[in-house]
């Protein structure tokens, strides 16, 4: 793909952020109409039903600006991957709203997904490892696929959370896109950005609509396939550390949440509030204070990823094990935060609370005036 201008990536990004800006409301209202709401419910963190379908939008607006754009600029190789990545994110994206209105099984959405991973292998994007042989190569993408997909699934527990961290994490992937001249990568990332940010402004705390897991899966996946093409044809300097780094936060919750889960021998596949940002909001962060955090880590990374793009590999793992440091840290402190009803911990630190609040007011006494009657005035001075 011949490098676009400036003008035209700036035409991606308003066209993405105006189309979404606009499909919203209509996906919220429709979602109004026929009742599609997510209704409160345990594990979950809002206390009243918010609409479905702001995925739809999503969709939507990325597929209409992409193919706009694909057709403007023709290119044989990129147009076989722009149609395989849309037709696979589609597909996912109906996967989840069905998920989203009825309920499926888990078996069902991973066996759909793993085969979306298969068809990403077999059409040439994958992941290229050192040293090894074509079936480890198609394990690590198909895991990658499946993993990256899922984890903005997960990501979707608070208001603006998954949508604010897709828009970063995009963000990051068009500046390495465009540093290394992968323009296939850039105009699709800088597109997903316009997406998720145009969908913040409706998605933002107090949030009026949610994505569901159709916006949420579709999102995974498209930023699974464009961190693919990433290490397809870079130079070797672009080690698979630099799309790691990029999506370090996904990650890392999906870890801290599928590790935490285990250890506390609670299903790993049944939600619960125990993500990094319910775990940030149970020691006395605000929901938006939180969000802010996470995506204050999300730019850090990124940066990270840029900087390993340009460095040598030595370098690179040099930062990576610096990070990977700290991110045990982090999981071990986050850890300890007693999310679950069940936590002896949490039942001390409850007991601690209890024991130190100062005893209620006596409605009545000698000199305690009735609670519906004001003081006596002092009038002895």
């Amino acid at each position: 793909m011949t490098s676009p201008s400036a003008w035209e990536y700036i035409a991606v990004l308003v066209c993405c952020v105006g189309f979404t800006v606009f499909l919203t409301p209509l996906a919220l209202r429709l979602a109004r109409r026929r009742n599609l709401m997510d209704m409160p419910g345990p594990g979950k963190s809002h206390e009243e039903a918010v609409p479905y379908l702001g995925g739809i939008a999503i969709v939507a607006a990325f597929s209409l600006v992409i193919l706009a754009a694909g057709l403007l600029h023709p290119n044989g190789a990129d147009t076989e991957a722009l149609i395989v990545t849309l037709g696979l994110g589609v597909a996912l994206a109906l996967l989840g709203l069905v998920d989203d209105l009825r309920g499926l099984p888990i078996w069902l959405r991973t066996a759909v997904e793993v085969g979306a991973g298969v068809v990403v292998y077999a059409t040439g994007t994958r992941a290229h490892l050192a040293g090894a042989g074509l079936g480890l190569d198609a394990v690590v993408t198909v895991v990658w696929v499946v993993g990256i997909t899922n984890a903005f699934n997960l990501l979707d527990n608070m208001d603006g959370l998954s949508a604010g961290v897709a828009a970063i994490a995009s963000f990051w992937l068009f500046v390495v896109g465009v540093v290394n001249g992968q323009y296939f990568v850039a105009i699709l990332s800088l597109a997903l950005v316009g997406c998720a940010a145009g969908f913040l402004r409706h998605n933002r705390f107090p949030a009026r609509i949610y994505m569901g897991d159709a916006g949420s899966l579709y999102l995974g996946f498209v930023l699974s396939v464009l961190a693919l093409h990433l290490r397809s044809y870079a130079s070797l300097r672009l080690t698979f550390l630099v799309p790691v780094m990029v999506l370090a936060v996904p990650i890392f919750d999906t870890a801290l949440v599928v590790v935490t889960r285990v250890l506390h021998r609670r299903n790993p596949f049944h939600g619960d509030r125990d993500h990094t940002s319910h775990r940030l909001v149970f020691v006395g962060l605000p929901v938006p204070g939180a969000v802010a955090l996470i995506y204050a880590f999300t730019m850090a990374t990124g940066w990270l990823g840029v900087i390993m793009a340009q460095v040598s590999r030595g370098t690179s793992f040099l930062l990576a094990g610096w990070v990977a440091a700290i991110a045990v840290f982090l999981g071990v402190m986050l850890g300890m935060v007693p999310v679950y009803e069940t936590s002896r911990r949490r039942h001390y630190m409850l007991q601690e609370v209890k024991a130190h609040e100062p005893d209620p007011m006596p409605d009545s006494g000698p000199g305690v005036p009735p609670r519906d009657e004001p003081a006596p005035e002092d009038r002895s001075a």
